[in-house]
């Protein structure tokens, strides 16, 4: 079976959450279900990118969404354990903002999840892709 490899970029770490499982995302094999992770990377996401200045629902006046998603699990995490989701934004191409999570049980480091996915802006008239706006450009390179 082939599985997703990806190479988390430590170099471009803009921000590190802190997280909790809750029993909410628990699945039927006792622990963090894909589901619930999903939604914690989106809430580590949303934390980084406020932490940058930006909102993902306006940014440089267009929403943001995701347009992609690849996961890659490497270990279980339970109820109640803390986890420390790192964000990761290499440098933007022209029209996608690759995001990448490394979520890490907070007790021994050991890194529970990498996943990376793609965030396009679109013009909330056509739903059609734009280009990264400048202003957007230097808050997640971090100047601005």
């Amino acid at each position: 079976m082939e599985r997703v490899r990806l190479e988390f970029p430590e170099a471009d770490v803009r921000h590190r959450h802190p997280l909790t499982v809750r029993v909410t995302d628990m699945n039927y094999g006792h622990h963090l279900g894909h589901d619930a992770l999903v939604s914690l990377l989106h809430e580590a996401r949303i934390a980084a990118l406020a932490d940058l200045g930006l909102i993902e629902y306006d940014m440089g006046g267009y929403p943001s969404v995701v347009a992609d998603l690849a996961v890659q699990y490497q270990a279980e995490a339970r109820w109640p354990e803390a986890l420390v989701v790192d964000t990761a934004i290499p440098e933007p191409g022209r029209r996608a903002i690759t995001v990448y999570h490394r979520v890490r049980r907070e007790a021994d480091e050991l890194v529970v999840a990498t996943a990376r996915l793609n965030l396009m802006l679109v013009d909330p008239g056509t739903g059609r892709p734009v280009a990264i706006p400048p202003a957007v450009r230097q808050r997640l390179m971090g100047a601005g």
